[in-house]
């Protein structure tokens, strides 16, 4: 369930993979995702596994609708259950005892943390997301909840990795018009687009010094959720506790 967990900054932090769920294929088997056409039943089920492996109150996960955008929501407490979720790509809070959640199955989750301040965040930087420029949009956001730049750590995680991101030769021009830094040539040698590079380096752009990435790639490893490779599947998650 909890493939890789650790510690930034005094947060604690998780990335699930696939197992230990309720939801059966093509969801198999953590599905943490509402969107995606899974058993509504099932994934109430695997939140609730996720929030008891972070030793947390499931009221206490917090969530948001991603629309792959640069939207920031602040938050300081437990969700509504009534109320829609937030319509943004990333959660900004100085909140305690909350477990923000970032969704993927091939973009970028990137999590954040700042030394000598409570501000952590989560986002979800896919292709639109990064050139939209979701992440400086994150960083300005804990700026303006007291936390400086240099002393944001971030720790970004599994994502298609630019071997596997083959797109059309307009849209790699336009995004890498952006973010040089997302250029890459995948492994039949065609156009393809590096997002966690240009996450990377969106991140140094920004001020943010300190910073960890998983390498694993969603398309190639077996124990996460990849829409590239199949298509309908659920959705992975990145979670940061206060």
């Amino acid at each position: 369930m909890l493939r890789r967990t650790g510690s930034i900054a005094g947060a604690r932090y998780a990335f699930t993979d696939r197992y230990g769920g309720a939801s059966t294929a093509p969801y198999a088997e953590l599905n943490l995702g509402d969107h995606v056409g899974d058993d509504p039943a099932a994934v109430d089920d695997n939140r609730r596994r996720l929030a008891a492996a972070m030793d947390l109150d499931p009221a206490r996960l917090v969530l948001m609708r991603q629309v792959h955008g640069r939207a920031v929501a602040v938050v300081d407490g437990p969700q509504d259950p009534a109320a829609p979720l937030p319509e943004a790509d990333a959660l900004v809070t100085t909140g305690r005892d909350l477990g923000l959640v970032v969704l993927v199955a091939d973009c970028v989750p990137v999590l954040l943390a700042a030394r000598r301040s409570d501000a952590v965040a989560v986002a979800h930087a896919g292709r639109r997301g990064v050139e939209a420029g979701v992440v400086p949009a994150t960083v300005a956001a804990m700026q303006e909840l007291g936390a400086r730049p240099d002393r944001i750590v971030a720790v970004i995680g599994p994502a298609v990795c630019g071997r596997c991101y083959e797109v059309p030769r307009e849209l790699a021009d336009q995004v890498t018009a952006v973010v040089p830094a997302a250029a890459a040539t995948s492994a039949t040698g065609t156009p393809a687009l590096d997002l966690r590079a240009a996450v990377v380096a969106q991140l140094l752009a920004a001020g943010v010094e300190t910073i960890e990435a998983d390498p694993r790639c969603t398309a190639e490893s077996p124990d996460l959720f990849s829409h590239r490779r199949d298509g309908v599947t659920g959705r992975f998650a990145g979670v940061v506790v206060t």
